[in-house]
């Protein structure tokens, strides 16, 4: 008996160490001596216009509405504003959130209002969401994903032509989920979406994910962690506004609805309109602060000022 355990026992690490190494993806790549002399395909798009038809978007409305928004609910405590923004738009927007976990994208099309739920895509990483072919399907099924490059607007013409169909597009213009919580630099892609077919920008604070799931957890911690989902009023591009310009009033109203959480609307209003918000990107003290603030959460924040005294 014990020699058949200790059989057993090596044949499990032996498959724990082949899965290791393994590349559960859709192409192997070849040794790194061999890389020089090695051709590469041309990249090419994963095909995502599946999802978005008709028997696609019946099966992520139940996905959305009777399974992912009921367990987001059930593992965290969710409190959503500013969802009335809504109410003046009509037609395709780019939504522009902070990220700092995979529980992000969720976050947002489980709290959004159904008409919107109904007819919105997500730009989400290449090179990570479509690099493995379960992960691309499952992603593109549940949150009706395309694929972008981190370091541009889109792998071809595909953002463009879901505007034009009337599409809107949840985007993350960090480009990857912050290390610490606190938000990096804002790349320009949405800005330039927004401004070239002169769409609206809706931006939405996202706190407390970071502390509910952050990197290394695939799961929301235990408890039901709170998280905050709050909307703010669409940034609309003006006439001769470049794109830097307009990328950076984006960064500025997204950072004031992060200072409107942890104070209140009247503050931070007063705060925005002097140019005195805090810096979204938190404060230059050492990473482990920076981290240790964040994963407080915001119900461990001091108590709220009140708006009229």
């Amino acid at each position: 008996m014990t020699r058949t355990r200790q059989r057993g026992q090596g044949l499990a690490a032996d498959i724990a160490v082949m899965s290791r190494g393994w590349r559960w993806t859709r192409r192997s790549l070849p040794p790194r001596s061999a890389e020089p002399h090695h051709t590469f395909p041309e990249p090419r798009e994963f095909p995502t216009e599946w999802a978005r038809s008709r028997p696609a978007r019946v099966a992520r409305e139940v996905i959305l509405r009777g399974g992912l928004g009921p367990l987001v609910r059930h593992e965290t405590t969710v409190e959503i504003e500013g969802l009335d923004v809504f109410d003046g738009l009509d037609g395709p927007v780019i939504i522009v959130a902070n990220h700092a976990s995979h529980l992000d994208t969720a976050l947002l099309l489980t709290t959004l209002p159904v008409k919107w739920q109904r007819k919105v895509t997500v730009g989400a990483a290449a090179d990570y969401f479509f690099d493995a072919w379960w992960r691309a399907i499952g992603s593109a099924l549940a949150f009706a994903t395309f694929p972008i490059e981190r370091h541009g607007t889109g792998l071809s013409d595909t953002p463009t032509a879901l505007i034009e169909q009337g599409w809107s597009i949840v985007m993350f213009p960090e480009g990857t989920r912050s290390p610490d919580g606190w938000t990096r630099r804002f790349r320009p892609g949405a800005a330039a979406l927004a401004r070239t077919h002169g769409i609206p920008i809706v931006p939405v604070a996202i706190i407390g994910s970071f502390a509910a799931m952050p990197r290394g957890r695939n799961w929301p911690k235990p408890g039901r962690p709170p998280v905050h989902v709050r909307y703010g009023r669409p940034v609309r591009p003006l006439p001769d506004e470049n794109t830097l310009a307009l990328n950076g009033r984006v960064s500025a109203a997204l950072a004031a609805l992060l200072d409107e959480d942890s104070s209140d609307w009247y503050s931070a209003a007063r705060r925005a309109a002097t140019t005195e918000t805090p810096a979204s990107s938190g404060p230059e003290v050492a990473n482990w602060r920076r981290v240790w603030a964040s994963t407080a959460g915001p119900a461990a924040r001091s108590a709220k000022a009140k708006a009229w005294r």
